[in-house]
């Protein structure tokens, strides 16, 4: 194969492998939603974040050593967003014991939404009356799934909701921290805040896992760590603006996990929710091209 054809195909390949990524991700939340019912937060945690700081570890090492990676012009940043993926990654792995895969997943796809709005408010970025009117409409949706006021508003899908506004900020921070730090810097600080914090508390809320709880916990990571290296391995070959609209595949993956493992299926009006927050979505990140190209 040519230069040219490599490179051609390249976007191809970072489409496909995003897929396969949001797959193993909807297939740790599977994993995680069966671990909550009988581990404690903590302890599921715990284990991810061993796999993800040794996951770092090695990529620091690959890049020149471990103190290398550990350099940072932005300390209390770096400490603050890893805090505060820590904080997301609990709220969805709590959302699961109570709510279905697809209900979780649903709500938490309008976190690209507060990401435009945080980047006009906090970066100072210009966004437009069309995108702001597309955020309004995908907060819409969101009240769509959670019917507040209606008999079947559940308190618990708050939580995914908080999950998301996490993770914006955590975006949004990354974007700042990225100016000056590496990707190896900005994983080794991730990782290892993660598990140090999760130090604390793992170790005391261990509940003896049985012959499943010993598959299950590191299979969970395993997942993580795996789908985050294939996540990198994307945006490697194809831009992050190719790839965003394939980044809301992961609620067809948590549909469909959800459905084949726990018989989970949303309602007529979950869906219509849904379909309006991806849609707003996916009308912000067109506007976003359309404003790149036009620059």
């Amino acid at each position: 194969m040519s230069a040219a054809a490599a490179d051609s195909a390249a976007p191809t390949r970072g489409i496909a492998l995003i897929l396969l990524a949001n797959l193993l991700f909807s297939g740790m939340d599977a994993v995680s939603k069966t671990l909550i019912v009988d581990y404690p937060v903590g302890q599921i945690l715990w284990v991810r974040y061993a796999f993800f700081a040794g996951f770092a570890t090695v990529l620091s090492l690959r890049a020149g050593g471990p103190l290398a990676g550990l350099r940072t012009r932005r300390p209390v940043l770096n400490l603050l967003r890893a805090g505060i993926l820590l904080a997301e990654i609990a709220c969805f792995v709590v959302a699961f014991r109570y709510l279905p895969l697809a209900d979780t997943h649903a709500i938490a796809a309008v976190y690209p939404l507060i990401i435009t709005a945080l980047s006009a408010m906090v970066l100072g970025e210009y966004v437009g009356p069309r995108r702001w009117a597309a955020v309004a409409v995908g907060f819409l949706g969101v009240v769509v799934i959670l019917r507040p006021g209606m008999a079947v508003f559940d308190p618990a899908a708050l939580i995914p909701l908080a999950g998301a506004a996490l993770f914006a900020v955590y975006q949004i921070l990354t974007k700042v921290v990225a100016r000056t730090d590496g990707t190896v810097t900005i994983l080794l600080y991730t990782g290892w805040v993660g598990f140090a914090v999760t130090s604390l508390i793992g170790p005391f809320q261990w509940n003896p896992p049985d012959l499943t709880g010993w598959i299950l916990l590191p299979v969970a990571g395993a997942m993580g760590v795996v789908g985050h290296l294939i996540l990198i391995k994307a945006l490697e070959m194809a831009p992050a603006s190719v790839l965003q609209p394939f980044n809301y595949t992961l609620l067809v993956w948590a549909t469909t996990v959800g459905f084949l493992v726990f018989g989970d299926l949303p309602d007529g009006v979950t869906i219509a929710g849904a379909a309006i927050v991806v849609g707003s979505g996916l009308y912000t990140w067109w506007r976003e091209r359309v404003r790149a190209r036009a620059r």
